[in-house]
């Protein structure tokens, strides 16, 4: 059984509880339908309601859906960390060698795993709908959705201006300026299996970046993503002359064993309450403790 909570709006006032659940909560026919003949389904102010009922401002909508999606995902325990939750949405903090989905060699270790278990403990049903992604080297904020239609309303905020994601990178070498944008198309590279390249006929790539401090030939930049391409970060860094650090397929790999990238800032407008999002990670250890040696180089 799935659970939202909705205190009503003053611009909301007057309007019927099916419309608050339709067109502010974004539940389909199916779920509205579910709801409305669960014992306890819908509730106005803790009394049961029809969709058909007028709601006024500062009143108490609670909505009970009977769960019936089913996850493939194996539940394992491992280590969750959660830095945002509410009854729509989390953003999970992803730790860098740990992949998202299970996958071949990976069927019961992976961060999908992880949060199944997790709310599985909880008497929770879940199901994982990733809004962003990341690579298994990268590290950092994950958002994820609790149901369909508010991953569907997330997705269709990435890439404007109402999705912010924020990355700190350490690159090998600096960018030409101190601050500017790349822009450069980005397609798969003939014949690799998961490599990508600068090509002019490659999808529209766009990155903002910024120079935060220089250490030693290396430099600590501030990344902030337009487009969502594969490997975007890793390929633009590389095609600039200053690739990721420890980024073995664009660059020369080596310390600190893994593309020096982190997801640091999320930022969203949230699709049901209309109230901003900002959840932000500081560097981890590993990236943290290479910057932290780059002062002491002798380049």
């Amino acid at each position: 059984m799935r659970h939202l909570d909705y205190q009503i709006p003053p611009d909301c006032d007057g309007k019927e509880v099916g419309w608050i659940l339709r067109r502010i909560l974004r539940l389909s026919k199916t779920k509205v339908k579910r709801a409305k003949f669960a014992p306890g389904g819908l509730l106005l102010d803790g009394q049961t309601v029809r969709s058909n009922q007028t709601v006024r401002a500062g009143q108490l909508l609670q909505v009970s859906i009977p769960e019936q999606e089913d996850s493939t995902i194996v539940p394992t325990p491992g280590p969750v960390d959660i830095r945002y939750e509410d009854d729509w949405l989390l953003v999970v903090e992803k730790p860098a060698g740990l992949s998202v989905h299970p996958g071949p060699g990976h069927y019961t270790d992976t961060l999908g795993n992880y949060l199944t278990w997790h709310y599985q403990q909880q008497g929770q049903p879940f199901v994982l709908r990733l809004v962003n992604r990341l690579d298994k080297g990268t590290s950092g904020l994950l958002v994820a959705a609790k149901s369909a239609a508010v991953q569907e309303a997330l997705m269709g905020q990435l890439h404007t201006d109402r999705f912010h994601r924020q990355y700190l990178a350490i690159c090998q070498g600096e960018p030409p300026e101190r601050e500017g944008v790349i822009d450069l198309p980005i397609g798969k590279r003939p014949g690799a299996l998961n490599e990508y390249q600068v090509r002019p006929d490659g999808l529209e790539a766009r990155t903002d970046y910024r120079v935060l401090e220089e250490r030693n030939g290396r430099c600590l930049l501030s990344l902030t993503l337009h487009t969502g391409r594969t490997h975007q970060i890793r390929v633009h860094l590389s095609a600039l002359g200053c690739p990721l650090a420890g980024d073995a397929l664009y660059g020369t790999g080596g310390a600190p064993g893994r593309p020096a990238l982190h997801s640091c800032k999320v930022e969203l407008l949230h699709p049901i309450t209309g109230n901003l999002i900002s959840v932000e990670s500081p560097l981890p250890e590993d990236l943290d403790a290479f910057w932290t040696a780059a002062a002491k180089l002798n380049l």
